[in-house]
């Protein structure tokens, strides 16, 4: 198997266009065309990775943090980043980052942690904005359903919870077909009318050369009238943060306690305890305090989140809890959550994870 099919397959979930604009998503070190010998799924890259990597005979690191984010101008092992590459240049391991385009996905690390702590009715706290696109197109009437049909597999018609979603109105088209063309209906040099369908289609903005390639491959004219524009609606799976219910409210000691656990944090920085019950919770993995007035907003009770400043704790504002259970922490079961997705498509195919503890932070307790 090649690289290639496999990160296709992880773009084809988290696509690198939903990536915020400092990230540095993709194939790292190796290339495309070579063969796979397996995977090793880790939140960070580090040496110890990629020596876990080659003991392990796998070739492919899929991390969540890029091992570069910025650009390098010498490489010479002054640091851990530079030590990392090179050790994985030098033994022909590629490392591939999915990071805020895996968190910009409902079923992505904050869809993880909303599983584990069994909320439910999830949606979306910020939705990323300019993510949805509408294909309009003209098409003879008896021709209408196998293009529907092909556009629908591409990708386009999905409203929320339902699919297949296209508004349709009929109308007359007229067209003259000039010297040298070869028109599906009519007759060259003279103008036609033909009874035409009117599709409109909503589709997600990373899917735009699929959802034109499906056209153009079931449309009957020679020259085929479209127009995609883009529209301010937000894609309700696309965004930042989750914010969900729990089963039933616990109270605000119980549920620090379970998350504690959860977890496995050794301690958790929090607000003021409000004294009332738990029930509506919002979660970003990672460092989430650009998030605190969405969660407020929403109504959130508990706020679960890393690498809160000082003073963005008083944002609480004791309207909610704002719990730091450190980045580490809060998106550790992302190495699940990436073994289970390559699981999906390569059962049989040797996808493993870390045995490496990257966690940079210690406690001492």
């Amino acid at each position: 198997m090649k690289l290639k099919e496999i990160i296709s397959f992880l773009e084809s979930k988290a696509p690198p266009s939903l990536q915020e604009h400092y990230d540095n998503t993709g194939l790292i070190t190796g290339e495309f065309t070579w063969e796979c010998t397996g995977v090793i799924c880790t939140l960070d890259v580090t040496e110890d990775v990629v020596k876990e990597a080659i003991e392990k005979k796998c070739n492919l690191i899929v991390a969540h943090h890029p091992i570069i984010f910025g650009g390098l101008k010498k490489i010479n092992g002054k640091n851990y980043v530079e030590k990392t590459i090179i050790a994985a240049i030098k033994k022909d391991i590629a490392i591939y980052a999915i990071h805020t385009n895996l968190d910009n996905i409902i079923s992505g690390v904050n869809g993880k942690i909303a599983e584990l702590l069994g909320l439910k009715n999830i949606s979306i706290l910020l939705r990323k904005e300019n993510t949805l696109k509408k294909l309009f197109t003209y098409v003879p009437v008896d021709k209408a359903e196998p293009l529907r049909k092909a556009i629908f597999a591409a990708g386009a018609g999905h409203i929320g919870n339902y699919s297949e979603c296209s508004f349709n109105t009929e109308g007359i088209g007229t067209f003259k077909a000039g010297a040298g063309t070869n028109p599906y209906v009519g007759n060259i040099e003279e103008q036609h009318h033909e009874k035409e369908t009117r599709i409109e289609v909503i589709f997600p903005a990373w899917l735009e050369a699929n959802v034109i390639a499906a056209m153009n491959s079931s449309h009957p004219y020679e020259e085929i009238a479209y127009e995609i524009v883009d529209i301010s609606n937000d894609h309700q799976g696309i965004g930042s943060g989750i914010i969900g219910y729990l089963p039933a409210a616990i109270k605000e000691t119980d549920f620090l306690s379970h998350i504690k656990q959860l977890f496995n944090v050794p301690v958790i920085r929090h607000t003021r305890l409000l004294n009332k019950p738990v029930q509506r919770v919002a979660v970003c993995g990672g460092a989430g305090s650009f998030l605190v007035s969405k969660a407020l907003a929403a109504g959130a009770d508990v706020y679960i989140t890393a690498d809160m400043k000082y003073h963005e704790f008083f944002d609480a504002n004791d309207r909610m809890v704002i719990t730091d259970i450190g980045h580490f922490e809060s998106e550790q079961f992302t190495i699940d959550l990436l073994k289970e997705i390559l699981e999906q498509k390569f059962p049989t195919f040797a996808v493993l994870k870390t045995s490496v503890k990257t966690n940079p932070v210690k406690y001492f307790v």
